[in-house]
């Protein structure tokens, strides 16, 4: 196929943790995006697993709708820049689980989540906490295999001329997840799709 120029809008994907009781119960209490989901849990209990900038973004954003948010890292220190790590440390509404692994979500196709099972990673020892909702909060996968080594990547996402929408290639465009590592919203992908085709 020949053609005068080229956008990409292959997007990203959320990273899971690969479960088999998370895909059975996604979409009922098991969700990778707090503001698509968050406001079917006002007012209960919910967990969001992670350390990165991702975790705690999520978390933060889920009080607006929880008064009870319980964040769960494998590690006993985070990953996220500071600064969101003082918010996170500073806000009263969300609690930290330290050196705990997700093991199960518990729950059936009735009632949906209930419990998850967790596994202290240094001890072994396994508890149970009871959840409303659980979000996995492990960062985003961009769907760029097909372009690496062609065209300039960033962390993973295709790198583009700051402003606009152009890549390291010319007459080559990226617009949406596949280029947006920060936003990664639909209101973001569609304005930069729309700097594609203009």
């Amino acid at each position: 196929y020949l053609g005068d120029s080229l956008v990409i809008a292959t997007g990203a994907q959320a990273r899971w943790l690969n479960l088999p009781s998370e895909e059975h119960l996604k979409g009922k209490g098991v969700s990778a995006c707090a503001t698509c989901d968050g406001f079917f849990y006002r007012g209960r209990k919910v967990i969001v697993i992670g350390g990165g900038n991702t975790a705690v973004e999520e978390a933060l954003y889920m009080t607006n709708h929880s008064h009870d948010v319980t964040l769960i890292h494998r590690r006993e220190s985070l990953r996220a820049e500071k600064i969101l790590q003082d918010r996170l440390f500073a806000h009263h509404g969300i609690s930290a689980l330290w050196n705990k692994a997700v093991e199960r979500f518990i729950g059936d196709q009735e009632r949906g989540l209930y419990a998850i099972e967790l596994k202290d990673t240094q001890t072994g020892e396994i508890s149970q906490i009871e959840v409303d909702g659980g979000f996995v909060a492990i960062g985003h996968h961009p769907a760029t295999e097909l372009f690496a080594g062609q065209l300039d990547l960033d962390e993973g996402y295709i790198k583009v001329v700051p402003g606009t929408s152009r890549t390291s290639i010319a007459g080559v465009f990226a617009c949406g997840d596949v280029m947006d590592k920060i936003y990664r919203q639909a209101v973001t992908a569609a304005g930069t799709g729309c700097m594609a085709a203009l």
